[in-house]
């Protein structure tokens, strides 16, 4: 396996656990994943901040161990007055790293609220609290799946980084020509912030395959086809999903990606295999 970028900054996405257990866990897999020198650790956001507390608690809990920690925010069905109480907390956490994002209304919530889009979410933090935050925002490379247009979609992602945003992350793609179009078509709208491939191991590939069917996220014929083979050898799926995606981590290296952004599901073992077969950071 040949030497991939190796100065390529990494990062690592959880959610929020549901149980002490879960929690305690948690600190463990923080500790495994830091051999790898992360530059943050993000923490996502339930519809309608329906996992608030959960998310700070679970930020206080990285931060405490010494890493930088960027909360998910999301703004659908959300007010201003709210908003404003959510980045205080934060700011008092030291916390000055931001997932900006539209999010989901939760089900049965009829009003979105104060903000519709997140590029709103992002004005708004930038008019009221200045350049105090580095703001990330999402990307899809293969499209938002609630969008039928491709330059719509194209267009309301650069509306977002002009908001002020500093950075973004992809969803989750397994197609990286996908990723190396998207680069592309958003830079000839002048968008020139670092676009981060998010990468998701293969963790459990019916999972995988049902989100991504989901959200209009491509797995290629050949891959789907050669997992669903291996039926319940689990030895077999997990060796051949980790070359897939080092092969995809390798090619996104390759042709300029400034990083990588991992979908941890709160796990160490697939994660930390990549970064060693990719020789990310010191593990």
């Amino acid at each position: 396996m040949s030497t991939v970028h190796p100065t390529a900054p990494v990062s690592f996405e959880f959610f929020p656990p549901n149980t002490p257990v879960g929690s305690e866990k948690l600190t463990t897999v923080v500790a495994e994943l830091a051999a790898a020198k992360p530059e943050f650790f993000s923490v996502t956001y339930g519809a309608g901040g329906s996992t608030r507390e959960k998310t700070l608690a679970t930020v206080k809990q990285i931060a405490a161990l010494g890493h930088e920690a960027a909360p998910h925010l999301s703004c659908v069905g959300s007010t201003q007055a709210g908003i404003s109480e959510i980045l205080e907390t934060y700011r008092a956490q030291g916390i000055r790293r931001l997932v900006a994002l539209r999010g989901d209304l939760p089900s049965g919530m009829a009003t979105a609220g104060e903000f519709r889009y997140a590029n709103e979410l992002i004005e708004f933090i930038r008019r009221t609290q200045g350049d105090d935050w580095f703001i990330e925002v999402a990307a899809y490379p293969e499209y938002h799946p609630q969008q039928r247009y491709a330059k719509r979609d194209l267009e309301y992602f650069a509306a977002k980084v002009k908001a002020g945003a500093d950075s973004a992350i992809t969803q989750f793609f397994f197609n990286p020509d996908a990723y190396f179009h998207f680069v592309d078509e958003v830079r000839k709208l002048g968008v020139g912030v670092p676009i981060v491939p998010g990468v998701m191991p293969f963790h459990n590939f019916a999972n995988i395959a049902r989100i991504s069917a989901r959200d209009g996220i491509d797995i290629p014929r050949w891959v789907a086809l050669k997992m669903e083979g291996y039926l319940d050898d689990t030895a077999s799926i997990r060796a051949f999903g980790l070359d897939v995606v080092t092969r995809l981590c390798e090619r996104l290296l390759a042709g300029g990606a400034p990083g990588l952004h991992f979908y941890t599901l709160n796990q160490s073992t697939l994660v930390l295999e990549l970064c060693r077969r990719l020789h990310l950071g010191p593990v």
